[in-house]
């Protein structure tokens, strides 16, 4: 039996075909239960979106909490000794508030992780199946990549302290250049440093466009010019495979420096304002949870995708059939049972009325014949 795609919101059609792109990829699907002890979440509260979490007490005593992400448990699940990387796919339900928000929403995800020892062919691999999973989705996308390296690495030969990194990141994040400009000025650095540092409020681009401009103010420090290679390198195998029209450099990018390591991403699709697409390197995280290896990922809202507009067939049914009192239910019902067993979407309507739109119509209405 084919699936009927026309029965499916466009979330849930989304949600199968990157199901099946995954799986060609040799991911496995990950299930997970709708709860974790609070505690998991607790100690890596900086990995979440919100703090914020629903909890109550189960039958054992222990604080629970329903689930606000799903990367935490793949990575609680994964074993450090596992043979390969571990690559698995998920579609869940995640529960959590957004900033400033105080009410809390149920959030369909789609995504995939790759945990192991990981090499560039995994890490473009994730990048190609995010540009895939964007194209599957609608064919007006942009994926924008930083690399956590390259940022720390200009923050370092600026002088910039760990300490302040985040203000810095504030102001780039926002592309605030006046905020940078007065950070600059209050920490008394020169123009030439306060250059450097716009340069990653400024940059954006192709890769290719981009790492060319960039090339001579990575090959001093040891962490700039390595993150310098990996992109260049990366954006080498996006292009031999027709991948690399639609990702551009953009250091506003945001990753939590405690957590990422390496390539961070996000996704856009036109007409929707808010990324649907977030993922990176959280080699970091993993380490933190006592793993030491590598870790990429992604998740896809899917909520996000229900702005796109539903997507909707031309015609409520192929077949409208219209009866009133006087038709024969047993003529009826047969002939609903003949046009489903055809694969058609029947709609009986007893008389006639309301906007509905059919292909063809049947009436059977007064013991008509049609």
């Amino acid at each position: 039996m084919q699936l009927d795609w026309t029965i499916l919101r466009s979330g849930e059609q989304i949600m199968y075909r990157l199901r099946g792109l995954y799986e060609r990829y040799g991911y496995r699907r990950f299930k997970m239960s709708k709860f974790e002890e609070y505690d998991l979440y607790v100690r890596n509260k900086d990995f979440l979106v919100s703090d914020r979490m629903i909890t109550f007490t189960d039958a054992r005593g222990i604080l629970m909490a329903l689930k606000p992400d799903v990367t935490l448990s793949i990575i609680k699940n994964t074993r450090a000794e596992e043979a390969g990387p571990r690559k698995v796919y998920y579609n869940e339900s995640v529960y959590r508030s957004g900033q400033g928000e105080e009410t809390f929403q149920e959030i369909m995800q789609t995504g995939l992780e790759c945990i192991g020892e990981l090499d560039l062919y995994h890490i473009y691999e994730v990048i190609a199946l995010a540009v895939e999973s964007l194209r599957t989705i609608h064919p007006d996308y942009v994926l924008d990549v930083s690399h956590m390296g390259l940022v720390s690495g200009f923050m370092e030969a600026a002088g910039v302290t760990e300490a302040e990194y985040p203000e810095v990141m504030t102001a780039v994040r926002a592309k605030n250049l006046a905020g940078l400009e007065d950070f600059c000025r209050r920490r008394g650095l020169s123009g030439t440093v306060q250059a450097l540092l716009e340069r990653l409020v400024t940059t954006y681009g192709t890769m290719e466009a981009v790492l060319e401009e960039l090339a001579p103010l990575c090959v001093g420090g040891k962490k700039t010019r390595e993150a310098w290679e990996e992109l260049n390198s990366l954006c080498g195998l996006l292009k031999a495979n027709g991948l690399a029209e639609r990702v551009y450099l953009d250091f506003s990018v945001e990753g939590d420096m405690g957590y990422y390591s390496g390539i961070v991403f996000r996704g856009f699709l036109k007409n929707l304002s808010a990324g649907v697409l977030s993922g990176g390197q959280y080699d970091k995280m993993v380490e933190k949870m006592g793993k030491p290896c590598g870790a990429m990922g992604f998740a896809i809202y899917l909520n996000e995708l229900e702005r796109l507009g539903p997507a909707q067939p031309p015609f409520d049914a192929e077949v409208l059939v219209l009866y009133d009192e006087a038709t024969d239910l047993k003529d009826l019902t047969a002939r609903l049972a003949a046009l489903a067993g055809q694969g058609k979407r029947v709609l009986a309507r007893r008389q006639a009325g309301g906007a509905l739109r059919a292909r063809e119509t049947m009436d059977l209405r007064g013991g008509r014949p049609t």
